[in-house]
Formats: C-alpha cells, structure tokens, sequence
C-alpha cells in the first residue's frame, strides 16, 4: 500500500506528487483494473502466452541488434 507522509514545510502538491510517483512505480493501478473484472481461466492462458511470445520476440530482437 502506498503511503506519504506530509513533511515539514512541504506543500500539498508536492505530496500529491510524490503519492502519485509512488502509485506508479509500485503498479497499484494495473493491479486494481486487473482485478476489475472476472477473466476465464481459459481466456487467461491465452493472454499468458501472448505475454510470453511478445516478451521472447522483444528479447531476440535486442539480441540480434
């Protein structure tokens, strides 16, 4: 869970800022829209898959370079 404390003289801002960095970087947002509706075992093979054959594709692709 991601949390900010407000320092001393630190503007609201400035704290938003560092929430929303923080938010970001630790992937809450794609965890809460992935958990947003109900996917088919079968239906989550197939995007597992298509992950792995991109990132494979990716991979060769630096390699070759």
């Amino acid at each position: 869970m991601a949390e900010v404390r407000l320092g001393d003289n630190e503007s609201l801002e400035s704290a938003l800022r560092r929430f929303k960095r923080k938010v970001q970087q630790e992937d809450i947002i794609r965890e809460v829209k992935r958990h947003a509706f109900y996917v088919p075992p079968g239906e989550k093979a197939r995007l597992k898959s298509a992950l792995a054959r991109k990132r494979n594709r990716k991979k060769f692709r630096r390699v070759v370079e």
